[in-house]
């Protein structure tokens, strides 16, 4: 799996199309969050944005291999290996975005009450049930599930919206909790959204990768 994984990430990294993403995510970060705003309610907000985000990572990195590669790929390391080093690879870039995005809120915000320890580690929570959580959409929304391309990107967009706005959701979870607490000023432990993030994504995963088995 570890050479699958340098695999995948040395095709995004020499795709380039990771920068439409990221750039549009560092924009995103910069023009909601202000110096001076409570810290928790920043992460909140840079936490949030990951999840179209992560998804369109994800749809990159499954589609980034021609056909052909990707049976010769799928034929010596087996399709479900292939799939979910491509959703690793995708979710890993995300959370390395999240992170630049969580430690430039804590630098710039007011972290009065919440410490930056305590935070940090709410943040940090949120950061990664919200990768998580867009890692999901985006698996579903993404080859093999989901082939044409209009489809898949209408498909990331209602998915992402839906994570943002249906109460269930456990990056609505995540990023409720850090909004809420910024004015009460204790930080929180988003542990249960974030549970909730990781079997959404492990199901969300194995499906499409035994679905990229099936049909390759």
């Amino acid at each position: 799996m570890t050479a699958l994984l340098r695999y995948q990430g040395a095709l995004l990294l020499r795709s380039q199309r990771w920068l439409a993403p990221l750039i549009t995510y560092a924009a995103f970060v910069a023009a909601g969050i202000r110096p001076g705003d409570p810290a928790l309610d920043a992460l909140g907000f840079a936490a949030a944005g990951l999840v179209p985000v992560t998804a369109w990572l994800v749809r990159i990195c499954v589609t980034g291999e021609s056909d052909a590669a990707r049976d010769c790929t799928a034929a010596a390391a087996g399709p479900v290996r292939v799939h979910t080093a491509a959703l690793l690879t995708a979710l890993a870039g995300a959370l390395l975005a999240g992170s630049a995005a969580a430690a430039a809120a804590l630098l710039i915000g007011d972290r009065a009450g919440a410490g930056t320890g305590g935070a940090a580690l709410a943040g940090a929570l949120a950061v990664a049930a919200c990768a998580l959580t867009g890692a999901a959409v985006g698996a579903l929304c993404s080859r093999p599930l989901v082939r044409r391309r209009g489809y898949a990107v209408l498909a990331g967009t209602l998915g992402s919206l839906a994570a943002w706005l249906l109460a269930p959701s456990p990056a609505h979870g995540a990023v409720s909790a850090l909004v809420s607490a910024a004015h009460s000023g204790t930080a929180p432990l988003p542990l249960l959204p974030l549970a909730g993030a990781l079997l959404l994504a492990a199901g969300a995963g194995t499906a499409a990768a035994l679905a990229a088995a099936r049909r390759g």
